[in-house]
């Protein structure tokens, strides 16, 4: 027990103290301090103990004391050089006595306030030495060069969070700043990169939250707003994308590869004897306006026998991405290309897509037809599928399309074929479900507009019987000769709703409720929404993995090589474009989503008005027709609705940054 009238010292909060005991109780301590007020400390607490004892009965000259030797004790601690008695004793780092270290300090018996100060200066700084359990350990030189390194990495990045603080602030402030006046700016974008991205689960998510609350930015969302105000980031960043691992950029060796390509040698595939010339043949294009990547083409003549002939061309692209190029490897990581409002992310580089591989008016590409004879019924006479060169006349979009066909024979007698197509499918059982695309006209990022285009107008109608046709006819190929590939499928519905077509907006969206999960396997299954015993995909090799696999395999067969990939490896392609597929569509329903909630956010507060869906015990869904956007909202007691019914709600939060929506009866 320490006795009565000694003075001791502690630490508390880092601070050192001067007291008086004024009594000891089970190993506590009742002191009095400078200020005049009496604390009880546990007796394991003190650091240092005087030998001298003092009186305790006067408070105002206890005071005093304890003042005078706390300021001398401060003065002694910061006039020690342990830089120098480490020197002296480091040889044979080991463990001391305080006493002994002070003695070398100051010479024989030191003072109590020495002793202190000993104290005070080892805790101040650790550098050398360390205090255990009222001994002093000796650093060893590793520990001291590698506490110096520590020290000089934090005074570092002490230095850079100031910097921050200041060049945020400066960005916030809408002044331009680069890595010519901010040497660090790289690093600390990269860093609110990341932090935005991943959140509390970024690597850098301390040294980044640190930054932005000393900044003054600690709210939600404040390195996404530095990343908008730096000009790294759009206002509308595609945070979706950023966050997957979609492939970003292409590889230097896809780029290689796609440097190497140049156009397709005329005078080659003419000498080829079975390749079929399409030149002279009124070939056309119809696709959606602004497009660029052509992939697929038409043409159509009436026969002498009454049938017709029909024309389904492909763009050969596996002649430009060989199986054990880099630029394969990408596309099938890809999977598929992704279009949203503000732009494209491509599967293949753009100079293969939009120009050595496009089937570009009036430019000769090498391609795979699949060529049919319909008769006036529309069933198929006769098929043949064969590489080919064509050269593409017209170029139009599906709403020129629409215009012209009350004057052109062609175009009048494919709308004909493909509405009796399409009816041969509605017989065979399929499902017609034609839900309008959404359209976002984002030019005034502040007044977002959509507008619906229906996906069942002539033209539309048309391109899609024939594209279908022609992926239908190349799985019966490859069924009938089982040739291994990549094949879509779909079970039937859960609940069938509708029969036939002519349906409403509410209809199919209902209808769609109960549809089968779409299945990809690597052997032919029926499709039941498309009516067809074996469906596969080859229409779209520049925008898609599986048509481009496809066009593989078909290439390799039609030139007499037989398969080029077994069954088994085209069950792994299934597999890896499973995943792949499934991220893309992830991606690209978020991106719709916040496109949707921009449009959305204006009328925040307001009612609008939605449809009902369905109706449960537990939910309601509802659609908003005008965005084609669901929602789902408890049942109201008050207010039975039924399929059908339209009904007024309120957008009570609409936040696109957020991906927040909430919307109440």
């Amino acid at each position: 027990m320490i006795p009565s009238g000694s003075l001791v010292e502690y630490i508390d909060n880092g601070v050192f103290y001067c007291a008086l005991v004024l009594s000891g109780l089970e190993r506590k301590l009742r002191l009095l301090g400078h200020s005049g007020r009496e604390t009880l400390l546990p007796e394991a607490r003190v650091l240092s103990t005087s030998k001298e004892r003092f009186a305790t009965e006067n408070r105002s000259a206890a005071q005093s004391l304890l003042k005078e030797r706390a300021e001398k004790r401060s003065a002694l601690a910061s006039s020690i050089d342990l830089a120098e008695l480490w020197e002296v004793v480091r040889v044979g780092a080991g463990v001391f006595a305080p006493d002994f270290l002070t003695e070398l300090l100051f010479g024989d018996n030191p003072g109590d306030d020495e002793c202190a100060a000993f104290l005070r200066a080892v805790f101040a700084d650790p550098l050398y030495f360390k205090y255990r359990n009222g001994q002093i350990a000796v650093n060893s030189a590793e520990q001291v060069e590698q506490l110096r390194h520590q020290r000089e990495q934090e005074a570092l990045r002490a230095k850079q969070l100031e910097e921050a603080v200041f060049w945020l602030g400066q960005i916030m402030q809408g002044e331009t700043v680069n890595a010519e006046k901010w040497p660090d700016y790289e690093r600390c974008m990269a860093l609110l990169q990341e932090y935005a991205l991943e959140s509390a689960e970024a690597q850098a998510a301390e040294q980044a939250r640190a930054m932005l609350k000393k900044a003054g930015l600690g709210a939600p969302g404040s390195a996404r707003q530095v990343l908008v105000a730096a000009g790294i980031w759009d206002e509308d960043e595609n945070l979706a994308f950023l966050r997957s691992d979609y492939p970003k950029n292409f590889g230097a060796g896809s780029l290689e590869t796609v440097a190497s390509c140049a156009e397709a040698d005329l005078d080659e595939l003419l000498a080829d004897p079975k390749r079929i010339d399409f030149r002279g043949f009124p070939v056309f294009t119809i696709d959606a306006e602004g497009t660029r990547d052509f992939d697929d083409a038409l043409h159509v003549l009436r026969l002498a026998n009454g049938h017709f002939q029909v024309g389904i061309h492909i763009t050969d692209v596996c002649r430009f991405v060989p199986v054990d190029s880099p630029l394969f490897a990408e596309a099938q990581e890809r999977a598929t290309s992704m279009y949203f409002p503000e732009g494209q992310t491509p599967m293949l580089p753009e100079r293969l897509s939009h120009d050595r591989c496009s089937l570009v008016q009036g430019q000769v590409r090498p391609a795979f037809s699949v060529l049919v004879m319909l008769d006036t019924e529309g069933r198929v006479v006769r098929k043949r599928l064969a590489p080919s060169l064509v050269c593409v006349q017209r170029q139009m979009s599906y709403q020129e399309a629409d215009a012209l066909l009350a004057d052109d024979p062609d175009l009048q007698l494919l709308a004909r074929l493909s509405r009796r197509l399409r009816q041969i499918r509605l017989e065979r059982g399929a499902l017609l479900l034609p839900m309008p695309d959404l359209i976002f006209d984002i030019t005034d990022r502040d007044a977002i507009k959509v507008r619906l285009e229906p996906a069942d107008t002539p033209a539309r109608v048309l391109v899609s019987e024939m594209m279908i046709l022609a992926n239908a006819l190349t799985a019966d190929y490859c069924t009938v000769r089982e040739i291994p590939g990549l094949f879509r499928s779909q079970p039937p519905p859960r609940r069938r709703l509708l029969t036939g077509s002519g349906d409403t907006l509410i209809d199919i969206a209902r209808q769609r409720q109960f549809l089968s999960r779409g299945e990809l396997t690597a052997h032919p299954k029926p499709h039941s929404g498309l009516g067809l015993n074996s469906y596969t995909t080859v229409t779209s090799p520049i925008r898609r993995f599986l048509d481009l696999m496809m066009q593989h395999q078909l290439a390799h067969v039609l030139d007499g090589k037989g398969a080029l990939f077994s069954s088994d490896e085209c069950k792994t392609f299934a597999g890896i474009l499973h995943q792949n597929l499934a991220r893309a569509a992830a991606i690209g329903q978020q991106r719709r989503r916040y496109w949707t909630l921009r449009y959305l956010e204006p009328l925040e507060g307001e009612r609008v008005k939605a449809t009902v869906i369905s109706s449960s015990a537990k939910r309601v869904n509802l659609l908003l027709c005008d965005c084609l956007f669901d929602v789902d909202l408890p049942p109201n007691p008050a207010f039975p609705v039924e399929p059908g019914d339209t009904v007024l709600i309120t957008l009570a939060r609409v936040r696109p940054q957020e991906n927040a929506f909430r919307a109440e009866w």
